[in-house]
């Protein structure tokens, strides 16, 4: 498809999805959602692939609950308008990592029990495999963290096994800069609503984001450069 039909983003997801095999017929998939634009996204180009795939796949919407006071009623709104059940996983992280624990960095804390709470709900439905709206900016902030702060060159893949839980991680967009799904959720007006988080927007990845501006804004072709870089490298193997 041609950039100027509205729909060329939906070639590379396939071809991103058909390259690292994340779909297959009879698969129950839980698509972790937010509230923002790259989980909206994720879910209303999964929707769309879904139509038009050569096999049958099932799709779950999964909201976690923080416990943070939010109206969800634009999740409800977005979930309808695409014909997509949505869970709610009530959990209590909020009064864990930020009463309890008073994490001083409360990031790590928080991620890694919001995806435990994920996965679990994930397996209650019978999901084998668990989508992320993961974008190809993120990869590159990733790359960016793990060098700067562990000394370590590397970022997520597109397909991961976690073999304790026995569930496939996805991320279908990983081959999509933030640009094109903040273009696509404002031209179908999918509903999003503000992270409650009290700490949103003041992250390492927050400053990574602003380097990877930083750096497009003198190297304009850097995000497809990097993308290029990690199709062709064995880092992202094919299947």
């Amino acid at each position: 498809m041609r950039r100027s039909d509205g729909k060329w983003f939906l070639t590379r997801v396939k071809r991103t999805i058909y390259r690292y095999k994340m779909f297959e017929a009879g698969d129950r998939v839980a698509v972790g959602i937010s509230g923002g634009k790259d989980s909206a996204a994720l879910l209303y180009i999964l929707n769309l692939f879904k139509r038009h795939a050569p096999f049958d796949f099932s799709i779950q919407a999964v909201f976690v609950d923080l416990g943070w006071p939010a109206d969800l009623d634009p999740l409800k709104r977005l979930t309808e308008k695409l014909a997509i059940d949505l869970h709610v996983e009530k959990t209590a992280i909020a009064r864990v990592v930020f009463e309890r624990r008073k994490e001083k960095n409360p990031c790590a804390l928080c991620a890694n029990m919001r995806r435990g709470a994920l996965h679990q709900a994930a397996k209650s439905m019978g999901c084998s495999k668990v989508a992320l709206g993961h974008h190809l900016d993120d990869a590159i902030q990733t790359f960016f963290m793990n060098l700067i702060y562990t000394g370590q060159m590397g970022t997520f893949k597109p397909v991961t096994y976690l073999d304790r839980i026995d569930l496939h991680l996805v991320r279908p967009l990983a081959q999509l800069p933030e640009s094109t799904l903040a273009n696509l959720v404002k031209r179908e007006n999918l509903p999003l609503f503000k992270n409650p988080c009290p700490v949103s927007g003041k992250t390492k990845r927050k400053e990574m984001a602003e380097l990877v501006e930083e750096l497009s804004s003198r190297y304009p072709d850097l995000r497809e450069k990097f993308r290029s870089a990690l199709v062709d490298s064995p880092y992202w193997p094919d299947f």
